[in-house]
């Protein structure tokens, strides 16, 4: 099944036909491949959430977390917790503009009506009500606080505010987070999860004291120093006013507490199989979401022994492996405990089981990413969250300025177009549906999944001639780009060449790889920033903890970067503090740190095999030989902080036999490259290539080649301007320096004994970086080598999934996960009788103002000049404060900004949201912009 244009396939007319939902809006597309529609239940109504603001009144918020609904059924919360910055006229956000939100809704009538929308500075996850209904609480986040609020004279106040006494938090160089809590059923204590000190808090709510129990078991007894247990504590419940528990989302395991005396204490440790992120209690009964197992569970809390287990995953889908990716991630208990209603946030539905029937479950559908359901308390309506909408397009990511003449750029400024912005939440609410109707909505849900979706016979023949001529794929991420940024100025394609920043003469090879092969102008990046795109980049998915951390994270709100396998900046591939401080020196020495090899935000693999659900176990579990170049390493190796123990830059450490690289993943370790620098925008990509050469070489001398490759090339990202080396230390420099080592990369291969049965296959970990008049999630991508279509465009949408199906299809791997599971391939990329090639790197002419080492300058340069650069004191000015030692951890707004004005000089920024097909009258469009043929 196939969509170009935005024109929606036949399948999906032929399924509203069938009354799936007719009545319902169209489906709208997500940059993951899925469909949703979150209105096709009878009688759904579905909201955005509009705090009110008086400087902005349409401005909505993104994010939505959490939800309470009072004791009397009458009042419903709604907490966001996520990015929600709102950037003004000078640059910066505004403190009153930039807050998260307790949204009350009076839900008494048949539609809910807002009363309040009260702002918080910062929050993660948790909100809940006293049982009198007279008071909720809501923890601050990273301002390591939680927040008491009763009746006001306008509505609910703040009353209280108790400090939870946490200078820090338990890692390296990382601060607290108050999240998730729960208060006691007589109302007289209240329990905080401690996320980043893996512990929990208990408040005295008559005094105000507050005491604390560490979860660690090596912590608590020091015989068992070292022993995982209790860390990411991640949701708290209780059972009786001595009696709570706590869901650690690492360690996997559900945590038992004795809360009957003055102290806590902790008494049972109850192991889980996917990661525990929501509880919820009902009498005796204590019921928890686990992530990544997809399932939902019940605990007998008399034997604190789990004694029923629901599968999400087989709801409204064929039985088989379990294949992670539903992203089981909240759950709510009907009144009278006979039914359980389960968000997942990764197939976009809400899952209504019954408790006492192997039977009747169903699936409803809910907007993009929903994260919590709260349920009436006559049962007959249910309340549904979701964090993110489809993002459209974004000509105004400019977001806020660096620039050094900062009065050009007070329109800009105000566009509040960064993708985390574009994304919004939405409040779904929607009467219990009957038998019939949820059989229906479960089929709609199938189909927006394409639950049980089979190749097509052309996708079968081109897959299975690939399979039998492919023996190896070369697989590139680069870092952060839109289409119209990079290939608007294309004489073919939809790219806006009045966006286009990084032209045909800072990247000639890219715009040939599109010119010679396939211009992919409607490919989509499944991710919003790095730690999203990586995740969705290696895996086809992420986890509920990268959900809700990363768009907090990217607004400074405190969490961290946790995505290529260090937790909380400690690289996690190595089990004990003893590997750890031998590969990094700053790693802390304390065994109780985060014990075991065990990764927080890791997806699993098939059948529940933990953190192992990355394309390179794939091709492990299938036997196929594989290298790692630069994926997933501790990056803390390349920051000043370092001091002493920063790795020194070194063109070609094989030759001194220095590592400078520490994989952080286990399993990629005896694959991967120790010469390979990772992500340092100081170091040129030309470096890398040649690294990769070096082994490439060696391994064509002896004919062999691995079967899947995996080449970082960051250096599209930029940064770093007075430590880079080689004069490579501008912008223009460093976007051609990345172009210049992907086309040695193909022209290699093309020259090589592997040029006939090599794909190379480029693409973007994500697009958040540029302006793009389509869609934010647009992006450039490409494929090369035998068997690729030569000299087309191609305008099926394709996504980060499609990409990862495509190659799993090429080498013959299992599916990592549903998403790629039911992802079709990208055929329409192939034309199997295009056996031959050839591919000759091309020189961006700014780098004849380095010092790479480059090769007399060719003919074809003349027609691409090199355009005016700025100087490295210029970018250094520009972008000053920023941090560049770690992919996405600067300021990305005013970065973005600092690049348009230093690459377009006054050239006004666009702010006209189209979204118009652009693919006709190319010629007429690309002279009115000023664009010449070059490359």
């Amino acid at each position: 099944m196939g969509w170009t244009n935005g024109v929606v396939a036949a399948g999906w007319l032929a399924a509203l036909a069938l009354g799936v939902g007719s009545a319902a809006a169209a489906p709208q597309f997500t940059p993951t491949g899925q469909f949703i529609t979150p209105d096709a239940a009878p009688g759904a109504i579905f909201q955005p959430l509009n705090p009110r603001l008086a400087a902005a009144p349409n401005w909505t918020a993104g994010q939505a977390s959490a939800t309470a609904l009072s004791p009397d059924g009458r009042t419903l919360l709604i907490l966001t917790s996520g990015y929600n910055l709102y950037f003004g006229a000078d640059g910066k956000p505004v403190p009153t503009l930039s807050q998260e939100y307790v949204f009350v809704f009076d839900v008494t009538g048949a539609r809910p009506v807002q009363t309040q929308a009260i702002e918080v500075a910062n929050s993660f996850l948790g909100l809940a009500w006293a049982p009198d209904g007279q008071r909720f609480y809501v923890a601050g986040g990273v301002d390591d606080c939680v927040y008491e609020y009763g009746h006001g004279a306008a509505g609910y106040a703040p009353a209280r505010t108790f400090k939870l006494g946490h200078a820090a938090g338990v890692g390296l160089a990382v601060k607290p987070e108050a999240g998730p809590l729960a208060v006691s059923p007589d109302g007289a204590r209240l329990l905080v999860a401690n996320v980043q000190n893996d512990s929990v808090s208990l408040i005295d709510l008559a005094s105000g004291a507050v005491s604390e129990q560490d979860l660690r078991p090596g912590a608590i007894d020091p015989a068992k120093a070292g022993t995982p247990g209790g860390s990411f504590p991640r949701a708290v419940a209780w059972i009786s006013p001595g009696r709570a528990y706590v869901a650690s989302e690492r360690d996997r395991e559900i945590i038992g507490l004795d809360v009957s005396g003055d102290a806590l204490r902790v008494t049972d440790r109850i192991a889980t199989v996917g990661q525990p992120v929501a509880l919820a209690a009902h009498g005796f009964a204590l019921y928890a979401a686990l992530d990544n197992a997809d399932q939902v569970i019940a605990i007998d809390t008399t034997k604190d022994a789990v004694n029923r287990t629901w599968r999400i995953d087989r709801i409204g889908a064929q039985a088989g492996a379990h294949l992670g990716g539903a992203g089981t991630n909240d759950v709510a208990v009907s009144p009278d405990g006979k039914t359980l209603y389960a968000t997942n946030g990764g197939a976009n539905a809400l899952a209504i089981i019954p408790t006492a029937s192997a039977s009747g479950a169903g699936l409803v559908p809910t907007g993009w990413y929903p994260t919590a359901v709260a349920v009436s308390a006559d049962a007959k309506r249910i309340f549904v969250v979701n964090g993110k909408s489809s993002a459209g397009p974004d000509p105004g990511n400019c977001r806020v300025n660096t620039g050094i003449d900062p009065h050009h750029d007070d329109a800009c400024r105000a566009m509040n177009q960064y993708v985390w912005q574009d994304e919004k939440a939405g409040f779904l609410t929607l009467p219990a549906p009957t038998p019939a109707a949820l059989a229906r909505l479960t089929q709609r849900v199938a189909l927006n999944n394409r639950m049980g979706a089979a190749m097509s016979e052309a996708d079968v023949r081109a897959m299975a001639f690939l399979r039998a001529h492919i023996r190896h794929v070369i697989y590139i991420v680069k870092e952060n780009r839109t289409y119209d940024q990079m290939l608007g100025d294309l004489e073919v394609g939809d790219g806006d060449p009045k966006l286009t920043v990084f032209g045909a003469a800072m990247t000639p090879n890219q715009h040939q790889l599109a010119r010679q092969f396939v211009d992919l102008d409607a490919f989509f990046d499944s991710g919003e920033s790095s730690n999203t795109g990586w995740d969705w980049t290696t895996a086809a998915r992420t986890n509920d903890w990268t959900e809700r951390e990363a768009p907090v994270n990217y607004a400074n709100r405190g969490l961290q970067y946790d995505q290529e396998g260090a937790n909380r900046n400690i690289n996690v591939g190595y089990a004990t503090s003893d590997e750890r401080r031998q590969a990094n020196p700053l790693s802390p020495p304390d065994p109780n740190v985060l014990p075991g090899a065990r990764d927080v935000a890791a997806p699993d693999g098939p059948d529940d095999e933990e953190g192992r659900g990355y394309i390179w176990d794939a091709a492990l579990r299938a036997g196929i030989s594989i290298r790692n170049y630069g994926f997933f390493g501790d990056l803390t190796r390349y920051q000043p902080a370092m001091g002493a123990a920063m790795i020194p830059l070194e063109h070609e450490p094989a030759k001194t036999g220095h590592q400078v690289f520490y994989t952080s993943k286990a399993a990629l370790r005896p694959y991967t490259d120790p010469y390979y620098w990772g992500f340092n925008q100081a170091l040129p990509d030309y470096w890398r290539y040649t690294e990769w050469a070096r082994e490439y070489d060696a391994g064509a001398a002896k004919g062999q080649a691995p079967g899947l490759t995996m080449l970082r090339m960051p250096h599209d990202h930029t940064g770093s301007f007075e430590q880079a080396i080689d004069g490579v230390n501008t912008v223009e420099a460093e976007l051609a320096d990345n172009d210049y080592a992907v086309g040695l990369v193909v022209q290699k291969v093309a020259e090589g004994p592997f040029a006939k049965d090599t794909l190379i296959f480029v693409i973007e970990d994500d697009a958040q970086d540029g302006p793009d008049h389509v869609d934010a999630h647009r992006s450039i991508a490409f494929v090369a080598g035998p068997y690729v279509k030569q000299g087309q465009v191609v305008s099926m949408r394709y996504t980060t999934v499609n990409m990862l199906r495509t190659i799993e299809a090429v080498l013959g791997l299992a599916p990592m996960g549903v998403n790629d599971a039911r992802a079709a391939p990208m055929t329409e990329v192939f034309d199997l009788t295009k056996a031959d090639w050839t591919y000759t790197a091309l020189v961006p002419g700014v780098l004849r103002t380095t010092q790479l080492p480059l090769p007399a300058p060719a003919t074809a340069e003349a027609a691409c000049p090199a355009p005016a650069a700025r100087s490295r004191a210029y970018w250094s000015a520009a972008m000053a404060g920023q941090d560049f030692t770690q992919e996405d951890h600067l300021d990305t707004p005013r970065f973005n900004r600092a690049l348009w004005r230093g690459l377009k000089g006054d050239a006004p920024y666009p702010t006209r949201r189209s979204g118009a097909n652009l693919r006709a009258g190319r010629p007429a469009l690309l002279a009115a912009a000023g664009v010449s043929r070059c490359g």
